[in-house]
């Protein structure tokens, strides 16, 4: 059974930008592309860069790190798309963001 959990208002994250939040102890990359939310864990899988610091090229975040490629709507590694990020379900409600976690 998933549980919603409100992340903060969606002012916080301008389109084409991404943010670290927390989430009942989660850290989570959360990005804002062309006003559609997307949630991913915050650690990326290649050495646990903060992907919410990368920077957001359309729907493909570079981690700040070692500059690994990850798309923000799938998940998916850009150079080999069988690795992938866990991701997370956003919603709006109003000015609101929320994230399903399991």
């Amino acid at each position: 059974m998933s549980r919603r959990v409100f992340i903060g208002p969606a002012a916080d994250v301008p389109i084409g930008e991404g943010r670290v939040v927390e989430a009942e102890g989660k850290t989570l990359a959360l990005f804002n592309v062309d006003g559609a939310y997307y949630a991913l864990d915050n650690d990326c899988a290649h050495r646990g860069g903060p992907l919410g610091e990368g920077d957001l090229d359309g729907t493909v975040v570079v981690c700040p790190w070692h500059a690994w490629r990850w798309d923000v709507k799938t998940g998916a590694n850009v150079n080999n798309p069988a690795v992938k990020m866990p991701c997370f379900p956003v919603s709006v409600d109003g000015d609101r963001v929320f994230v399903e976690l399991p």
